[in-house]
């Protein structure tokens, strides 16, 4: 098999895999109808999330063993969202310990999304793989990215 019908196969399986495990429950589902703008962050979030994160952190958020960390219940994720949004901008050269375990691969700079692509796909993490987090504002993305400057 070429490395082209490997890589779609393995694509599409992802992207499945994703939809399957995002399907809110009813109370979830009555929370996010209410709030328009929440559920087309969320919608954002998931596409920049397949197109950008999914490679190293999993179609289900719970990342490489020893190598990419998850995105469940972690205080990184769940944490700080000023620390959170300067990794996705900035990226993360140094190992991490989550759980007791260490993770060593670096994560490359984000900075070239938007700011509303980050707002969004922060919002979709922090609230999806078993996460239940505040959303995350452009005006908090764009504050964070000044500091880069």
């Amino acid at each position: 098999m070429s490395k082209q019908i490997l890589l779609n196969i393995a694509l599409a399986f992802c992207t499945l895999s994703l939809q399957a495990q995002q399907r809110p429950t009813p109370k979830a589902k009555a929370k996010i109808a209410a709030n328009p703008a929440l559920t087309a962050s969320l919608t954002r979030g998931a596409v920049v999330y397949k197109n950008v994160c999914i490679t190293c952190h999993m179609a289900d958020g719970g990342g490489v063993p020893n190598i990419n960390p998850p995105l469940t219940k972690t205080e990184y994720v769940l944490g700080d969202k000023a620390r959170l949004t300067h990794i996705v901008l900035a990226g993360l050269a140094e190992p991490i310990e989550i759980d007791g375990n260490d993770y060593k691969q670096h994560m490359p700079a984000q900075a070239y999304l938007t700011d509303q692509q980050v707002a969004d796909v922060l919002t979709y993490v922090r609230n999806n793989f078993g996460n239940k987090a505040s959303a995350v504002q452009v005006a908090e993305v764009k504050a964070v990215r000044a500091t880069l400057k």
